[in-house]
């Protein structure tokens, strides 16, 4: 039985990991529709957005058939039920994706803050870049990589608070299209959600391996860290 067992699992793994790397590539797409303007490619990320959600339904079963049937000890129950928690994590992040797609689509190509959107895509390649971190560190259930990536989400806040201030002023100093400014905001917060979330998956790696729930948000543990790294800005 723990042949079998070890082999389920590993496709338990393999599914995890293709749902992830699908909501990767969604967020890409996404964002490189909304900062190019491209329509056709935000409604393909649109219509994709069911395939990450039926992936979480079809990983469910998975999960649940495995624990039913193998009757897991302890340990590997709880690599089970991280891999469970964590693809609503991933689900997530294609909700993110459609978010992003359908800004794309409202905006129109007179719309334009090339510098806004350069930080834009910066801070989707952190994402992504997380991501990617945090998917090779479930397989092999790296805790010290898991608290790395979600030191890094602290990167993504502080584009995040600098870019909303930005794009504020820009408000502020009037002349500029509300609705165009409204979408960038949407888009700066559906990206550090993202973050957010990412770290969520390092969290279910910590329990997966060690059995414990922690908080590795650094932006959450401690709300001032934020701000005190702008100011060395």
């Amino acid at each position: 039985m723990g042949a079998i067992f070890d082999d389920e699992l590993r496709r338990l793994r393999s599914h995890f990991m293709e749902m992830g790397i699908d909501a990767s590539e969604q967020i890409y797409q996404a964002t490189k529709a909304f900062t190019e303007k491209d329509t056709e490619l935000a409604q393909k990320v649109l219509n994709n957005d069911l395939k990450i959600n039926n992936e979480e339904v079809s990983l469910e079963k998975q999960a649940l058939k495995l624990m039913a049937l193998q009757q897991p000890v302890a340990s590997d129950f709880r690599k089970i039920i991280s891999i469970l928690k964590a693809s609503s994590d991933v689900e997530r992040l294609g909700d993110y994706a459609a978010h992003i797609a359908r800004a794309a689509i409202s905006l129109s190509k007179r719309d334009d803050n090339p510098a806004i959107e350069q930080q834009i895509e910066e801070m989707m390649m952190l994402v992504r870049q997380m991501l990617e971190k945090v998917l090779d560190a479930y397989v092999y259930t790296d805790e010290q990589k898991a608290y790395e990536v979600a030191n890094e989400d602290l990167k993504v806040d502080l584009i995040y608070v600098q870019q909303q201030d930005a794009i504020m002023r820009e408000l502020a100093a009037g002349g500029q299209e509300v609705k165009t400014y409204g979408n960038y905001l949407s888009v700066i917060r559906y990206l550090e959600r993202a973050g957010d979330h990412i770290v969520n998956l390092a969290e279910w790696i910590i329990y997966s391996g060690a059995g414990k729930l922690v908080e590795l948000n650094p932006g959450k543990a401690d709300p001032t860290m934020v701000q005190r790294e702008l100011k060395k800005k």
